[in-house]
């Protein structure tokens, strides 16, 4: 319902909605959309600290953009080892957009061969655990 409301232009409406989800059933959708509501300040003041813990609750709830984008937030605060750890933990889970991040702290020499290549080996492994003849089919038939 958060997504019908944000979608017609309602963002305080999907505010209530994702608010009542992530307090609720701590849903980690709804806080990743939260969180991108406080960084927006859409239906809500900008804030950026109920962004992190939004981002941090979805992260830890196992929303891949969430961690990606906590990744961002630690670079740009100028932590890069809390940085690396959060795009490991989503290129671990699969997420394209960790591995590109760090192919690029690997190119500057920010991280090593060896982290770099066990970044790759446990995404290849994520994304091959979420194939199946069935989904081939699927996406063939798209």
């Amino acid at each position: 319902m958060g997504f019908i409301r944000f979608n017609e232009g309602d963002d305080q409406g999907a505010f209530k909605y994702w608010t009542k989800a992530a307090e609720l059933v701590n849903s980690a959708e709804a806080h990743y959309q939260l969180g991108c509501l406080y960084h927006e300040g859409k239906g809500v003041e900008k804030d950026t600290k109920k962004k992190v813990y939004h981002l941090e609750q979805a992260a830890i709830g196992g929303h891949l953009d969430a961690r990606f984008n906590l990744g961002v937030i630690e670079q740009h605060n100028v932590r890069l080892e809390r940085a690396i750890k959060h795009w490991m933990i989503a290129a671990k889970l699969g997420d394209d957009s960790a591995v590109e991040a760090l192919k690029n702290r690997f190119r500057e020499g920010l991280i090593s061969k060896d982290v770099f290549a066990e970044a790759l080996r446990a995404h290849k492994a994520a994304v091959d655990a979420t194939k199946s003849p069935q989904r081939d089919e699927a996406e063939a038939a798209v």
